[in-house]
């Protein structure tokens, strides 16, 4: 049985346990139980928005599983998905994960092609496992695959755009920005403070930006407790790497990105509640209200997920619309070695 990269799989069998009653909420293995879904499943449709699940208690002790298995699900919720027309088949294809060869085939389209489309950044993987080679096996939504190819058919024929082409020439691979960009788009719609939100684009960044960004020890001890788990860490000294490999930012611009809203959020954060406090009490966010104009919570905008052209490159005009609106709007500085203290790794082959 595969683990996968954020959710444990587990047996796909209706419940027999006592109804729960109106208003009860639910752990999510009860919730998983009830829909019939796996644990990869279920928290797949948790972070797709097909469910609505709740934030822990403050006051509850932390358990094993971390926050996530903390999290409760309104058991309107569960009834709203049971009594959908086709349930639980139009649930479970509308959670349907493949890897490289299936979407291919789903496309209609060579598994070279589609590779480059998926490096090129023009599809986002959901999730990874990492396979007994130590390679990354990345896995896309069928739905999303389906509705890529009705809106821009021409990606699946034909020469690909310049834009693209100069891409993979220059060896660029975004599937692992554009699943980083997913988990934290995610983890920080479940922050509850400024803090919390810190700690999620802190886990993205290699420990020396970090340390660079967050001089104070106090707050970077904050940050640490508040880590969320990215993806679960592999069975073997190899998988371990490439899981890690996979979750960090690497290239100039991705690590610029979440250096500067790292920075933005420590400000919020900073004002909500001091490092010391929140140190004191790291299940008991400080007060979140916003006490002025500038003081709006704090949401990460979307990150640089998208091809983008190098330094002094033009796009094409034939580029089409939808590749190139994923182009973050502010422009980025040309890489210059001094900025960043980050070395990149180099790429290691993935599937």
């Amino acid at each position: 049985m595969t683990v996968m990269c954020d959710g444990r799989q587990a047996s796909a069998t209706l419940t027999a346990e006592e109804p729960p009653i109106a208003g009860e909420l639910l752990t999510p293995g009860r919730a998983a139980r009830e829909l019939g879904l796996r644990g990869g499943e279920f928290e797949l449709a948790a972070q797709l928005g097909e469910l609505l699940t709740l934030p822990p208690d403050p006051e509850a002790r932390p358990g094993p599983g971390g926050p996530w298995r903390r999290r409760r699900v309104p058991v309107e919720e569960v009834r709203r998905l049971r009594a959908q027309e086709g349930f639980p088949d139009t649930l479970r294809e509308r959670l349907r994960t493949v890897g490289a060869a299936e979407a291919a085939e789903l496309l209609g389209i060579g598994a070279g092609r589609f590779l480059r489309l998926a490096r090129a950044g023009c599809f986002a993987p959901v999730r990874f496992y990492v396979n007994r080679y130590g390679a990354v096996v990345w896995l896309y939504l069928a739905t999303e695959l389906t509705e890529c190819a009705d809106r821009e058919p021409e990606l699946l024929r034909g020469d690909l755009p310049a834009v693209l082409r100069v891409m993979l020439d220059g060896g660029q691979d975004w599937r692992g920005r554009k699943w980083r960009s997913r988990r934290v788009a995610r983890l920080m719609g479940e922050a509850a403070d400024g803090w919390e939100s810190a700690a999620v684009i802190a886990a993205v960044l290699p420990p020396e930006e970090l340390a660079s960004v967050v001089e104070d020890p106090l707050e970077r001890s904050v940050l640490r407790r508040l880590r969320p788990t990215l993806a679960l860490p592999g069975a073997s000294p190899a998988a371990r790497e490439a899981v890690e490999r996979a979750t960090t930012a690497e290239e100039f611009d991705e690590v610029l990105w979440y250096r500067v809203n790292l920075s933005r959020s420590l400000d919020r954060a900073r004002h909500q509640q001091p490092a010391a406090d929140r140190l004191r009490h790291p299940t008991r966010p400080g007060d979140t209200s916003p006490a002025g104009p500038g003081d709006a919570p704090f949401r990460i905008p979307a990150s640089p997920t998208g091809p983008t052209m190098p330094t002094g490159s033009a796009a094409p005009a034939t580029v089409s619309a939808s590749v190139t609106a994923t182009v973050p709007a502010p422009a980025l500085p040309p890489p210059r070695p001094p900025v960043l203290a980050y070395t990149p790794r180099p790429t290691p082959r993935d599937s």
